[in-house]
């Protein structure tokens, strides 16, 4: 084994010879590169960045002493890219746990058979550097590493996703020089990285070399402090140097205008104040940067400065004393192919997309981001949640008989400085970005007096922000001093909690909710009832969606099938499954309906009918800074679907949370057997760094009208020659009209054929079906379902007789129970059927639940067609698909789309592609020869190649056998989505729980020309 201190057991141990830490700047030679920021094009930067040689251990007890040596040649090596994660690269072990220790707990121990990754990279110093001091600088190391420079010990570090920098220059010499890395896959850091995520290790963030002047500026704290209200401003920035050295500092605004200048000798320690008048500030809607140009020496160093001021006054949150609302999201560093080897043309798309679906909040969870990400937050206007590199949830699953695992780490003193540094290092790293308004101490990690410490540093270095820190909440059972926590912060409250808590006057904190509405696969269903009440109460401060992405890493079958895997899919173990499978976005960055549904719930335009019969509306504003002179109006009256009148407003005009008042020049409907509707589109009217003119903000629709149509007048008429033929046959009844023939089976209770002129309409027979695809957020009402057969149900017949009521119009009485194996029935019923000359069938069903039985995933009818019925066409509500709780990001009207079409692949399949609130649908070949659908109410209806059950035994994708038939479900109701995956229980108001209801739906055979 290689011959070194074994730093990586001794949390009191945390680096050796690392630099201090300090705020994220380059310097750069000149005002244009430096106003340009892109860092390499400052000479006094140079990358290390790209092919490394790389060698593999399993286990540190196999490195050879000599590898770091400068002489040592290591041709024979691996080629690995830095920045990257080497299991990406086929190094290792693939893992994701969310909660569990990948190792024994064991703190501060781990593992013997710690692998190690080895990494050496030969390189030439600038010419220009001579007389500079040189800095290596690695932005993310996963989980510590040690250091050589041409052979010699350098310097140690942990912490891994924050800077180490270390003082480079005795070990240098003139000509080429070898830099070699050993990195660790785990270390005592590890007990306080356990977040839920895949676990990589290796260089993952960039790797840079800085000559600095011998005097320099070391750090850089910028404050910007008001008076007289928000008239008068100053930036006093708090400067360090190395050594006496004249400073001069100028700020300039967006078009690079000078607006103050000072400068001063500052010996080690300093402070420049820049004063100015009626400042523009900075906030998420608005996101005003100046640019602060320090000169000192031959550097420059350019900063983004945002004034704005974070508060908080009578329990509100406030940002330049206007109350706002956080609309956020949580986001983890993660890439399909590359890890947590984020691009910053990724973060860009991240952001874009946020921006897009109305997000301003971004909590990085559960660690901080690469530098450049809050940059990039400041010039697109996020308010950003910092959160410290701390997780200790897995201290809490081994149960070895003592109280409080879970806070063990938190109140053991020898961790202090452990979790203290993964403060400091974070606030001063960050302390210049403007986006941030919250500090977080980390996350699940128990609470005690080494968060305290955390706190109380943090509001002693930098009390212009927040902190936050969620697991002191009282129900953790942790220390009760919460004292240096400014906020009030939860995950997964219910809705009746927050509530609750925004009326008790006691309550003198806001309520932030840091996580809520789980994401995961077909969900989040209970946003608008959250963002109800969060509208409702100023002392709701909002709350971050967990989570921005689905964390699939992209890879391929033994076939060559690519699909995103998750946990167990690599033979890791311990794994979580598909829990990392919980974003509003694919991993490719493709929206799931959770995240329009959440644009639409989150949107900052509200419109409410003032005289709908008059046109009178009134929009108000929900934006905190700005006006809506960036929003034109596009407005529509459809009949039945079909577009009748149309005008638009160019510009709207009210104020941040000020409503305006509009009349719409639409005729109101003369007649009452139709569906008229009233559709507003809110929409750019310029041109952003996010989004092109035109784009769609946020809608809003109205029923003027009702009754919707129905496919077929509801006392159809055909001539009153036609009539029915019809037979039995050992059991089964024979129907024929004019050109239609049917079969239906009176042991089964059922329709077993249905042909049109010929064309067959049916593949099996028709089945009452209570069974869905269970989705993720179904996880624990599942095991009830699965428990009482609603998997298994099959259909008892008790009795099916038949009448002919006339010669045109046949009847079939039939009583039934649906129920499981080893069950009692879980329902009964009694369905009437009915048949016309016309070749109307007409269904009315009468159910009774058992008491005891638990709310149904859905009640209905399920038909499978034959080979070719692929087109669908309805109304009701679209594009895509929506459910009782999820249907605010859809609108109604008339759709036409295919099988395939209304598919969502979710990575973890499940029940997907319902249309919640149809009025009638049709099923059909491309030649429109098919099924129609209505009902006197409107229902759930699906259109797959695939059946529950083929869903429900299916764990990715590529498993599916889509099948040539088109499964039809044409449903009572289907329970809603919810978050219960994590988040509370399904609302009652969402779950089929009734015990008694009825169901009536209209079938029959079309042609397109009918």
């Amino acid at each position: 084994m290689i011959m070194i201190d074994k730093y990586w057991e001794d949390p009191e141990k945390l680096h050796v010879n690392r630099e201090a830490p300090r705020a994220y700047y380059i310097p750069y030679a000149d005002t244009a590169a430096a106003k340009e920021h892109q860092r390499g094009r400052s000479p006094y930067y140079e990358s290390l960045n790209g092919s490394w040689k790389f060698n593999y251990y399993p286990s540190v007890l196999q490195v050879n002493n000599a590898f770091y040596e400068a002489e040592t040649d290591v041709s024979a090596w691996d080629d690995l890219i830095v920045p990257s994660c080497w299991q990406t690269n086929g190094y290792d072990q693939l893992q994701y746990t969310n909660i569990n220790y990948p190792i024994p707990c064991d703190p501060p121990f781990v593992p013997d058979d710690n692998p190690a990754g080895l990494y050496v990279r030969d390189f030439h110093l600038p010419d220009n550097w001579a007389g500079k001091e040189k800095y290596a600088v690695f932005e993310g190391v996963n989980s510590c590493f040690y250091l050589w420079v041409n052979g010699i010990f350098a310097g140690y570090s942990q912490g891994s996703r924050m800077p180490a920098e270390f003082l480079i220059s005795p070990y240098l010499r003139p000509g080429q020089n070898r830099i070699a890395v050993m990195v660790l896959k785990w270390c005592d850091g590890t007990y306080l990285e356990d977040q839920d995520a895949w676990r990589f290790s290796g260089i993952f963030r960039d790797v840079y070399l800085l000559g600095r002047d011998e005097t320099h500026i070391r750090d850089v704290f910028n404050k910007t402090i008001f008076a007289d209200g928000f008239e008068q401003a100053s930036l006093q920035t708090e400067i360090e140097t190395t050594g006496a050295l004249e400073v001069k500092a100028e700020l300039r605004d967006s078009a690079h205008q000078l607006i103050a200048a000072a400068q001063a000798v500052i010996e080690n320690q300093g402070i420049i104040t820049l004063d100015i008048q009626k400042p523009i500030l900075w906030n998420a809607e608005a996101p005003y940067l100046y640019e602060l140009y320090l000169y000192a020496g031959e550097e420059i160093i350019k900063f983004q400065v945002g004034f704005r001021k974070v508060e908080i006054i009578d329990g509100v949150f406030q940002i330049n004393g206007q109350a706002v609302k956080l609309r956020g999201v949580n986001r983890h560093d993660s890439h399909p192919e590359l890890g947590q080897t984020i691009p910053v043309h990724h973060m860009i798309q991240d952001l874009k997309l946020m921006k897009r679906h109305n997000v301003n909040t971004i909590r990085t969870s559960h660690y901080p981001n690469d530098a450049r990400f809050y940059e990039l937050c400041n010039e697109y206007g996020f308010y950003v949640v910092d959160e410290a590199d701390l997780e200790t949830h897995g201290m809490g699953v081994p149960d070895d008989g003592a109280d409080g695992s879970s806070h063990r780490l938190a109140t053991d003193p020898k961790w202090k400085e452990a979790y203290v540094e993964r403060a400091s290092r974070m606030v001063e790293r960050d302390k210049n970005q403007p986006c941030i308004v919250m500090w977080s101490l980390g996350n699940e990690s128990g609470y005690g007096i080494n968060h305290i410490a955390m706190a109380e540093w943090i509001q002693q270095r930098d009390h212009s922000r927040l902190v936050h820190y969620e697991s002191a909440a009282p129900h953790y059972g942790g220390h009760e001093n919460i004292e240096s926590l400014d906020v009030e912060s939860r995950m997964y409250s219910s809705v009746q909690f927050i509530e609750e808590y925004a009326k008790e006057e006691s309550n003198k904190k806001p309520l932030f909710l840091c996580e809520y509405s789980h994401a995961m696969g077909n969900g989040p269903g209970d946003l608008k009832d959250y963002w109800d009440i969060i509208h409702r109460y100023p002392k709701l401060m909002g709350g971050c969606v967990w989570e921005w992405c689905d964390h699939g890493i992209a890879t391929e079958t033994k076939e060559g099938q690519p699909f995103f895997a998750y946990g167990g899919d690599f033979g890791d173990k311990p794994n979580d499954g598909n829990f990392c499978i919980d974003g509003l976005v694919y991993p490719d960055r493709r929206p799931h309906t959770g995240l329009l549904e959440l644009k639409q719930v989150m949107a900052p335009i509200h419109i409410e009918a003032v005289e709908l019969s008059g046109g009178k509306l009134k929009i108000t504003n929900l934006h905190d800074f700005i006006d809506l002179s960036h929003i034109g109006l596009h407005w529509k009256v459809e009949k039945d679907g079909i577009t009748i009148e149309q005008g638009q407003i160019w510009q709207l005009d009210a104020s941040a949370h000020e409503h305006q008042l509009v009349t719409l020049p639409y005729a109101w409907p003369k007649t009452q057997d139709s569906c008229y509707t009233l559709t507003l589109s809110c929409w750019m009217n310029r041109e952003t760094s996010w989004a092109e003119m035109g784009y769609e903000v946020a809608f809003t629709q109205f029923t003027l009208l009702e009754p919707c149509p129905s496919a077929v007048p509801a006392n159809p008429t055909y001539p009153s020659s036609l009539s029915l033929k019809v037979a039995e046959n050992d059991r089964t009844l024979t129907i024929e009209g004019f050109d239609f023939r049917y079969a239906f089976n009176l042991d089964r209770g059922t329709f077993e054929q249905i042909t049109r002129s010929g064309i067959a309409m049916l593949e099996q027979p028709m089945r009452f079906n209570i069974w869905r695809a269970p989705i993720d957020n179904d996880m624990h009402i599942r095991k009830q379902w699965e428990e009482l057969g609603y998997d298994r149900a099959v259909m008892k017949v008790y009795s099916c007789e038949w009448s002919l009521l006339s010669q045109s119009t046949l009847e079939v009485r039939m009583a039934f129970s649906l129920g499981g194996y080893t069950q009692y029935p879980i329902l009964h019923g009694e369905a009437l059927w009915q048949v016309d000359a016309s070749g109307e069938i007409k269904l009315d069903v009468q159910v009774k639940v058992r008491e005891s039985a638990a709310y149904l995933p859905r009640f209905g009818l399920q038909l499978i067609m034959p080979n070719g019925n692929e087109q669908v066409e309805y109304f009701g509500y679209g594009p895509h698909e929506s459910y009782v709780d999820k249907r605010q990001s859809v609108r109604k009207g008339k759709y036409l789309t295919t099988v395939d079409g209304m598919f969502e692949p979710y990575i973890m399949p499940q029940e997907n592609g319902s249309r919640y609130g149809t009025n009638w649908a049709v099923i059909s070949s491309e030649q429109g020869m098919g099924l129609k659908f209505t009902s006197p109410e409107p229902f759930s209806f699906n259109a797959s190649h695939y059946t529950p059950l083929d869903l429900t035994n299916a764990a990715h994708n590529h498993e599916l056998k889509r099948r040539k038939e088109t499964i039809v479900h044409l449903d009572y109701k289907m329970s809603g989505v919810g978050s219960n995956s994590c988040g509370p229980e399904l609302l009652d108001q969402y779950r089929l729980n009734e015990k008694q209801f009825r169901f009536e739906l209209v079938i029959k055979p079309v042609f397109s020309e009918d």
